[in-house]
């Protein structure tokens, strides 16, 4: 985790002093996605709230994938590809939805998926 996204959530819970890297990245995550959430009960009614919620979600995974190719992620060749894959479909789907042309759950739902794993979910509902 690099110090751009522990600085992204910093300010979530002043109270949460004593926070892993994987807390932290489960924390950003989940501020992403209930903002993507609660944005699309209201895409009819409110598309600029979409629209920003969808803006802090590509920030998010720009993070990511920017603490993905640094020479000092540690993380598994493999399990550092497929997250990058992950934030390509992430950035394309999200111009897709602000097009009008996709819908954002296929985003919560890949948010979701990482939060499990950050969790140590098998992926189980």
């Amino acid at each position: 985790m690099n110090a751009l996204l522990q600085s992204w959530v910093a300010y979530a819970d002043l109270n949460d002093t004593v926070r892993t890297p994987r807390d932290t990245e489960y924390l950003a995550f989940a501020r992403a996605t209930r903002a993507m959430t609660d944005a699309v009960a209201t895409r009819d009614t409110d598309f600029a709230r979409v629209a920003q919620a969808l803006t802090l979600n590509r920030r998010l995974w720009s993070l990511l994938a920017e603490d993905l190719t640094s020479a000092g992620n540690q993380l598994p060749d493999q399990l550092r590809g497929s997250l990058l894959g992950l934030a390509q479909f992430v950035m394309n789907h999200t111009e897709a939805v602000l097009n009008g042309t996709a819908d954002a759950n296929p985003l919560i739902d890949v948010n979701t998926a990482i939060m499990r794993g950050l969790r140590g979910q098998d992926g189980a509902p």
